[in-house]
């Protein structure tokens, strides 16, 4: 398996809507919160292509990444890490992660994220060395810190 990443483009919009909806429905439900209209407007919102990117499996689009400067604290923000229903459990989101980690590193910045609660992506994301930082009504922070991976070193 060869994974990789290509540039995104404004009209890739709506492909990436229905992988996000995909990927996130069954959590969504979960917590009674899924909504297509709501995840058209979130996505939209928060959707420049400059700062993501699609995860690309032996050729095929299967997932996206977005990740830029959080707004207050000087970290980078994962926004959005989606691999589509049927290409999960394979390392594309490990990968892509690590690619996120990789980028922190060299600029001596953290990792901030979120992940709705009842998600499996919580424990995904605690076994690649994020922290809780904060519990919400429907999300868990986390944070990333380089400078405690090589502490554990």
């Amino acid at each position: 398996m060869s994974f990789s990443f290509e540039p995104v483009a404004a009209d890739d919009f709506e492909p990436m809507l229905a992988l996000r909806i995909a990927a996130l429905r069954e959590s969504l439900e979960r917590l009674g919160r899924f909504d297509p209209l709501r995840a058209r407007e979130r996505l939209r919102a928060g959707f420049a292509p400059e700062q993501m990117r699609h995860i690309v499996l032996d050729g095929e689009r299967i997932g996206f990444l977005t990740l830029r400067p959080a707004a207050h604290d000087g970290a980078l923000r994962v926004e959005h890490l989606y691999i589509r229903p049927g290409c999960q459990n394979r390392g594309a989101g490990a990968w892509a992660l690590d690619q996120a980690k990789a980028q922190a590193r060299a600029a001596g910045q953290e990792l901030t994220l979120a992940a709705l609660r009842q998600s499996d992506a919580n424990r995904f994301y605690l076994r690649h060395g994020f922290a809780v930082v904060e519990e919400q009504e429907f999300d868990i922070e986390y944070r990333w810190s380089p400078k405690a991976v090589e502490a554990q070193a």
